[in-house]
């Protein structure tokens, strides 16, 4: 994109395992501490996986209605209330805005899942006419940008991407490009899901892909590490602000850090397995470091997609190996998935924020349980393993590689 206007981030909100606030939640990682925890929302005790990063004692009427809330489902839910934590953080005051020029893009993998099992359920044992009139506005996977949007009276760009586990990182990509092609001068854009729920763990628990440490589970999510087992289902939901740089500097406004670059592509391979050497992933993050415009040597830490699965892992290892030569033994490496488990299409937004905060305090959260580094990972790369590290930060590069084959790279610099 030639002559691209420039993207500030101005505002932060989340609902994780962990923490309901970025400041809370940056703190809680470079802590080491782990969100993980039993399952208590359904019974859990045919199940062979019996935990994950369950959100335990929210209550979202600190944010909306009961009334509002009742016509949501979970994943919208998180959604609005890291929206609003996220818009009050950033001091906008929509009244003040063209709604036109502002909208809103927030992704999701699965969306309403909880409702549809909900409803199933309704229309099994009793019939058709008990389904809730309310069942499609609260399933369908665009529901959380429509109901922020409604929240704000916004009336620019309002869409929902839908790319599994890169869904986040894909939604704030392309709210990047809608405002620095002069298209939109504010966009809140993130990811949220809700999908630990019993069809959603049994899905998983089924294709072999979660960890089944239910003795350990505190050291279930291990990225890299040569006992690693799988992943650890989480729900959550990240939120940024996106604004044109001018507008954001005209109005006084706390710059986090510049979204600089975006790189998207497919592997076109398999529809769950990455490609085995990560050129899919590689190929991404070197179209985000071209649209940044920066030398590769630059960049100073990468949060990586980092799932705890095999093949994951390994790939992603490759691919940082084979973008950055040399360089990949200089940069820092951290999955926070250690701590929080894996959001699905929250998890981009999330991270994306996490390296917002890491350029702020010059700070890197570790990853928890990598006792020792699976020698096919490269245990030459820096993988902040167990504590945070101090450094200073300049550019940050965030990572989703999600089923499909989806791969989504996000660059940010320090203002």
């Amino acid at each position: 994109m030639t002559n691209k206007r420039r993207v500030a981030i101005t505002g932060l909100g989340c609902v994780t395992a962990l923490a309901e606030s970025a400041e809370e939640l940056f703190e809680a990682l470079c802590a080491g501490k782990s969100g993980i925890s039993k399952i208590e929302s359904f019974d859990i005790s045919k199940y062979p996986v019996r935990f994950g990063g369950e959100v335990k004692n929210f209550d979202v009427t600190k944010y909306i209605t009961h009334r509002e809330s009742k016509r949501m489902d979970r994943f919208t839910q998180f959604a609005m209330a890291a929206a609003m934590q996220a818009v009050e953080d950033s001091g906008l005051d929509f009244s003040k805005e063209d709604p036109y020029r502002a909208g809103v893009l927030v992704g999701t993998g699965i969306g309403g899942i909880s409702e549809i099992e909900e409803q199933h359920k309704r229309l099994l044992s009793k019939d058709p006419p008990k389904v809730s009139p309310f069942c499609v506005p609260r399933l369908m996977g665009n529901a959380s940008s429509g109901n922020i949007a409604i929240q704000y009276g916004l009336r620019g760009l309002n869409i929902c991407v839908v790319s599994a586990c890169a869904s986040g990182s894909h939604s704030i990509g392309e709210a990047f490009c809608h405002i620095a092609s002069g298209r939109s001068d504010i966009m809140i854009t993130g990811g949220t899901e809700a999908a630990l729920t019993p069809i959603g763990l049994a899905s998983f628990c089924s294709a072999k892909s979660l960890s089944q440490r239910n003795d350990d589970y505190l050291r279930a999510s291990r990225p890299f590490d040569k006992d690693r087992d799988g992943f650890v289902l989480a729900e959550g939901s990240g939120v940024l602000i996106l604004e044109e740089y001018e507008h954001a500097k005209k109005r006084g406004a706390k710059i986090y850090a510049e979204l600089l670059g975006y790189g998207a592509t497919d592997d076109g391979y398999h529809i769950t397995a990455p490609l085995p050497d990560g050129a899919g992933a590689a190929k991404a993050m070197e179209f985000a470091i071209a649209d940044a415009g920066i030398d590769k040597e630059k960049i100073d830490y990468i949060n990586a997609h980092g799932t705890s699965t095999q093949l994951n892992d390994l790939a992603e290892s490759s691919a940082i190996r084979n973008v950055f030569g040399e360089h990949a033994y200089n940069l820092s490496v951290s999955s926070t998935k250690s701590c929080l488990g894996h959001s699905l299409g929250a998890t981009g937004a999330v991270e994306l924020l996490v390296c917002c905060k890491v350029i702020e305090k010059s700070l890197i959260p570790p990853t928890i349980n990598l006792e020792e580094v699976d020698e096919k990972c490269d245990p030459k790369i820096d993988y902040v393993p167990l504590k945070a590290k101090e450094r200073k930060v300049d550019f940050t590069l965030s990572n989703s590689l999600g089923f499909g084959g989806h791969n989504a790279c996000l660059i940010l610099g320090k203002v």
